[in-house]
């Protein structure tokens, strides 16, 4: 039997016992708003780190998404063999077995040489044997490799005597691209552009050579790619000064692991890019990259402590002594990189955990869509089209972001990617008064694989000098890249040529002034 509650006769008495339920109804509601606020946060905490952890942006992204290729492969494989093995059972047999739908096949390039192989026909008919008159033919092409060559190649230079004075006569010996190194400058490139281009170590290289007769031990190919680094300096130099020459460049970062003795340190790969296409600029695009062992702000005020312009970069803390007014030969100019910023609200959105991020995103979204239509536009046009077009919608999302900045904590991620972008809004606006400032820092056009943000990966095995030598080659290789050369085949060319070319002419050999051989035209 359950106790009845005596309730007060008297008014106050009343009054007072509504009041105390209504301040413990209060407190038990702020207690259930707090806790669903805090699993509103740890739900979000949680999505967080597993996109970190399985994002497309980490490691472990890269590691889960080359199992889920390796995945696909093996499941075209096994479809393959199924559909083979099914072909071979139904051969004798009246209902037509299923077919896996393979895509239509495009025909096999045209500029490879084509060798003609003739299936003799019989001299008479089989039939009656009659004689037989050629009505046409049927071909069919077969994508075939043939197995590289390794040869020698013996270099003669004749001896002459002169019958009168007895003098005798030779020509010089030719330069070589390694003094004293039995290495043709193809061999080099090879080596070079495996290393740094393609990133497998010298002991790979070293055994895949092996399997093919040739020992070349570690060792020396290390000893030639420290010679050719050495030779190709000089270039390093010319791109130097080339990517520092501009009026605005884009600068970032990226970690790189470095093989230490007994451990793995973390070093940095240092991209500045020139890159004047975006706005129709007739300047070649090259990049620059600098190593080193931390991310100290001392680096990049080393490495542009000459240079004064229009730097494109992220938010880095290590830049902004660039930024002072007192800094000499002058102050650099900040312009922000938008797509950090709306990786911020991204993040967010495609968790779908912020409605505000997802807002966000479409109001950027809206900028980049017209940015994408007048990309490659003289840099007058560029800043006209956004005056007029893009400057009413970067003044509606700074109002949008200030007004809900309002009515959220400061402790909210969406408010934290709000700020990011407020208090760096003169950075972020900058672009609209001058049509040579891009939008993000993927300073890349239409059809150029490059992205600032997207650096070469490599380990580097030893501390500094690895490290310097990899940020060489990578200079060269990627403004090669830049410029839709060849790689490879630049590097063969240089080093067959650097030796003996002209000091005063040797810009002559940089990616954008270099012509393929007359020989490789006609291969």
């Amino acid at each position: 039997m359950s106790t009845l509650i005596s309730l007060p006769t008297d008014l106050a008495e009343a009054h007072a016992l509504i009041l105390r339920q209504r301040a413990e109804l209060a407190v038990v509601e702020a207690r259930a708003s707090g806790a669903e606020a805090m699993i509103a946060h740890l739900k979000l905490m949680i999505a967080k780190l597993r996109r970190r952890q399985y994002g497309q942006s980490s490691e472990r992204g890269r590691k889960v998404l080359d199992q889920l290729e390796l995945q696909l492969e093996e499941l075209e494989a096994d479809a393959s063999e199924s559909a083979v093995a099914a072909e071979e059972k139904a051969a004798g047999a009246v209902v037509n077995s299923f077919t896996r739908r393979r895509p239509a096949r495009a025909p096999l390039p045209a500029h490879l040489p084509r060798e003609r192989v003739i299936i003799p026909a019989p001299c008479a008919c089989p039939a009656c044997g009659g004689r037989l008159v050629k009505l046409g033919e049927d071909i069919t092409e077969t994508l075939e490799v043939v197995p590289r060559q390794w040869k020698v190649i013996q270099t003669v230079r004749e001896k002459f005597s002169c019958r009168s004075c007895e003098k005798i006569t030779q020509p010089p010996a030719p330069f070589h691209a390694i003094a004293r190194a039995r290495a043709g400058a193809s061999l080099l490139a090879m080596i070079l552009y495996a290393k740094f281009g393609q990133h497998q170590p010298l002991n790979r290289q070293s055994d895949g050579y092996a399997r093919e007769g040739i020992e070349l031990d570690v060792s020396t190919l290390a000893d030639w790619v420290g010679a050719c680094s050495a030779a190709l300096a000089p270039l390093v130099e010319l791109i130097r000064r080339h990517v520092l020459a501009a009026d605005r460049i884009h600068g970032d970062d990226t970690t790189v692991p470095v093989l230490a003795p007994n451990k793995t340190v973390t070093g940095r790969l240092w991209t500045y890019v020139r890159d004047d296409r975006p706005f129709g600029g007739s300047d070649p695009p090259a990049a620059l990259f600098c190593y080193s062992r931390d991310r100290g702000g001392e680096h990049p005020r080393r490495h542009l402590a000459g240079w004064a312009g229009i730097l494109q970069a992220d938010a880095y803390a290590g830049f902004n002594d660039l930024y002072e007014a007192k800094r000499r030969p002058g102050p650099i100019t900040q312009a922000a990189c938008w797509a950090h910023g709306r990786r911020k609200f991204f993040v967010l959105a495609d968790l779908k955990q912020a409605p505000l991020a997802t807002e966000a995103v479409r109001h950027i979204d809206e900028i980049f869509a017209i940015e994408r239509e007048i990309n490659g536009t003289a840099s007058e046009q560029r800043r006209v089209a956004r005056q007029e077009r893009i400057r009413p919608l970067v003044a509606a999302l700074e109002g949008w972001m200030r007004t809900e900045r309002v009515r959220l904590s400061r402790h909210a991620d969406t408010a934290k990617a709000i700020d990011y972008m407020l208090k760096r809004w003169p950075a972020f606006t900058r672009f609209l008064d001058d049509g040579q400032i891009c939008l993000t820092n993927n300073c890349r056009r239409t059809g150029s694989p490059w992205n600032c943000n997207r650096s070469p990966r490599v380990v580097i095995r030893r501390l500094r000098s690895g490290g310097e030598r990899a940020a060489a080659m990578f200079t060269l290789i990627e403004t090669a890249k830049l410029n839709d050369v060849d790689s490879q085949a630049w590097l063969a060319d240089v080093l067959r040529r650097i030796n003996d070319h002209p000091a005063a002419r040797l810009a002559e050999l940089l990616p954008w002034n270099w012509k393929h051989p007359p020989a490789k035209l006609a291969a």
